[in-house]
């Protein structure tokens, strides 16, 4: 599709990423949807990792495809001061940078905060790591699973008699690469302000953008800090439910299952009247949240019993009709037939080479939207430095020669 940047919120921006995995390349993927262009800096012949993770056929996982897209990615040896002067370089043509390796690492390569700052003063860098670039656990490396755990999330996450269990994506990393991106921009709109005031900028050296994964997950933990720190209360996982909240859960159909939300006190009596249960709907013991929580389980199974003589369509036409939040429990396959989605251009079509040839492939759209529909996806993960020579002529106003004989001394 076009790349045309033109008219999108952060078109003019550069942005280097020194990331792999998920964590930085979130971020990356978010600033280049809305407009940003992102130069990312892969190793020579391996590329990020995330090339190879659930690679079902080809050398490049629709995985990656999906957290690049929007990239150009260019291969420099950072261990090398030929690649680490590329990247100054890039830095002096470029409003930010993006890393996610183990603090220090930069350091060691002669990429400091201090060199970054002596090649641009306006630069904004962004660090994601484990545990954050100060305190005892600093060194220490964690993806997210370790930072999920660390942060409080996996303690809540399954059935209370089984051990914890693991959301099915890297939510940890995700959230990190939300707060990334966000730091980003915040800073990039205080470095403007302070320029427009004639205020010299921070730069790296005195300020920069410090994700840790685990402080990441912290921060969606809602009241589970203050809840145990002003009454010594400790949550425990309880399975579909929501502690403190009923009824809310997931329910068996005759042909699959459903999630209803009918906590509301309102909704409640709507709920059960839709159920032909007027009896709970008028209890007098029921009208508040605390006190459905403790009746929890009479009430699950009370709403198990009628979903559980119905398919789910029949269930979620009465709750629609009665006002009751409810939906399906979607795989992929439903997402693709979902007309909602559709109607918003959250699942679009592309064309790539996924192992066995160009073909048409589904992938998700570009959130938050800027209208009614969802911004195009320009392109996807590139290939393993298919824009090297592009972004060292480009940007960098190298001369065919000169670009030739660095990419052979990579190899």
């Amino acid at each position: 599709m076009t790349d045309d940047r033109r008219e999108l919120p952060l078109a003019g921006l550069r942005v280097v990423e020194l990331g792999n995995y998920i964590a930085a390349p979130t971020a990356g993927r978010l600033l280049a949807d809305v407009g940003a262009d992102v130069v990312k800096v892969e190793r020579p012949r391996t590329g990020d990792e995330l090339r190879q993770w659930r690679l079902h056929a080809g050398e490049t996982s629709l995985l990656y495809r999906t957290l690049n897209r929007g990239k150009r990615s260019i291969v420099l040896d950072l261990r090398t001061e030929a690649g680490q002067d590329v990247v100054l370089d890039l830095v002096r043509h470029s409003d930010a940078l993006l890393e996610n390796f183990r603090p220090g690492t930069l350091d060691r390569w002669g990429l400091s905060a201090e060199r970054l700052q002596a090649a641009n003063p306006d630069l904004v860098v962004a660090r994601v790591s484990a545990f954050g670039q100060t305190g005892p656990l600093a060194p220490r490396p964690g993806f997210a699973a370790v930072a999920e755990a660390h942060g409080g999330l996996r303690a809540l996450v399954g059935e209370p008699d089984r051990p914890p269990s693991r959301t099915g994506v890297s939510i940890g990393d995700s959230i990190a690469g939300l707060y990334a991106a966000f730091g980003v921009v915040t800073s990039l709109l205080q470095r403007d302000r302070r320029a427009a005031t004639g205020r010299a900028p921070l730069g790296p050296v005195h300020q920069h953008v410090d994700v840790a994964l685990n402080e990441a997950v912290l921060s969606v933990m809602e009241s589970l800090l203050p809840d145990h720190s002003a009454h010594g209360v400790t949550r425990r996982r309880v399975g579909g439910r929501m502690e403190g909240i009923a009824p809310t859960n997931a329910y068996a159909c005759r042909d699959g299952e459903v999630v209803i939300a009918g906590n509301g006190d309102a909704i409640f009596a709507r709920f059960m009247a839709a159920i032909d249960r007027p009896d709970l709907a008028a209890d007098p013991a029921l009208q508040t949240n605390p006190a459905r929580w403790t009746r929890r389980d009479e009430l699950d199974a009370a709403i198990g019993e009628w979903t559980g003589t119905r398919t789910r369509a029949e269930v979620l036409t009465v709750l629609d009709g009665a006002g009751v939040p409810a939906g399906p429990i979607h795989e992929a396959a439903d997402i693709l037939a979902d007309e909602q989605f559709a109607a918003r251009g959250m699942v679009q079509h592309l064309t790539v080479d996924a192992g066995n040839g160009p073909q048409e492939v589904a992938f998700p759209g570009i959130v938050p939207l800027f209208g009614p529909t969802s911004l195009p996806v320009r392109s996807l993960g590139p290939d393993l430095g298919q824009h090297t020579r592009e972004v060292l002529g480009d940007v960098l106003g190298w001369d065919g020669p000169r670009i030739e004989e660095f990419l052979e001394a990579q190899e």
